[in-house]
């Protein structure tokens, strides 16, 4: 378990986080954390581990730019003393560079962003147990379509800054793809595979009396079953991947 007891747990973001937080702090009764995915995490973490007795704090503001978390983030993380801190920034970031295109100055290039997001790591390491960087994430399955690609550049930004730090690091773009492509089931399909293999190598190498033959033929069946599975998952991976790609085509 990554928390302990009494640790608090404050996230912070825009609206993906905010979602009708309570103000001036998200934490508390009647809804204060809101109704994104801070109040769902909140709310499993308190059933899963009650025990634990974590403090689960909504700092999100909606429109909120990484320059805006840094003018705020003295009172609105520092100040509250967080044993953890989450951030998912970077929305509003690439957005404004599309629905603002006449306006640079509310542009954050790359540079900035980088430059500003581990300004904000630096500040707070010595005083949490630990920080969860999430990827901004854009809706679009085309990795080709502009606004999608710029939002993978700031995602790999977000990814080397938490390898370069050591902290917990979230892909919610690559999530959200999977999510998209309706196999949610994936790695069951591979662990029933995997098994049905087994199984087939198993009774192949110990057939019995007088069913041997017939064991042996079950045997092949299954190992013939069990490999062409994988082989389908391999195959659907692999296709999913030159999608991603931009190299067309499900099967060559």
């Amino acid at each position: 378990m990554l928390f302990e007891k009494g640790d608090k747990v404050l996230f912070i973001g825009d609206s993906i986080s905010d979602f009708d937080r309570a103000r001036p702090v998200g934490e508390g009764l009647f809804n204060a954390w809101g109704t994104s995915y801070v109040a769902d995490v909140g709310a499993t973490l308190c059933c899963m581990y009650p025990e634990l007795g974590l403090r689960i704090v909504n700092m999100g503001v909606s429109g909120n730019q990484v320059r805006d978390l840094d003018a705020r983030w003295q009172s609105d993380v520092l100040d509250l003393a967080p044993d953890w801190v989450s951030v998912l920034i970077g929305i509003n970031d690439v957005w404004r560079q599309f629905d603002s295109p006449t306006q640079p100055e509310r542009h954050v290039p790359p540079e900035e962003y980088e430059r500003t997001y581990e300004g904000l790591i630096e500040r707070t390491l010595p005083h949490v147990k630990g920080m969860i960087l999430m990827t901004p994430f854009f809706m679009e399955p085309n990795r080709r379509d502009p606004m999608r690609a710029r939002m993978d550049a700031y995602g790999a930004i977000v990814e080397r800054l938490a390898r370069r730090h050591g902290l917990v690091f979230v892909d919610l773009q690559a999530a959200w793809t999977l999510m998209s492509r309706r196999w949610p089931r994936w790695w069951l399909d591979m662990i029933l595979g995997a098994l049905t293999l087994a199984l087939g190598v198993l009774v192949l190498i110990n057939p019995f009396g007088a069913f041997a033959a017939l064991v042996v033929l079950i045997g092949l069946s299954l190992v013939f079953d069990g490999a062409s599975d994988l082989y389908l998952i391999w195959r659907l991976s692999r296709a999913f991947r030159d999608l991603d790609q931009g190299e067309g085509g499900w099967f060559e």
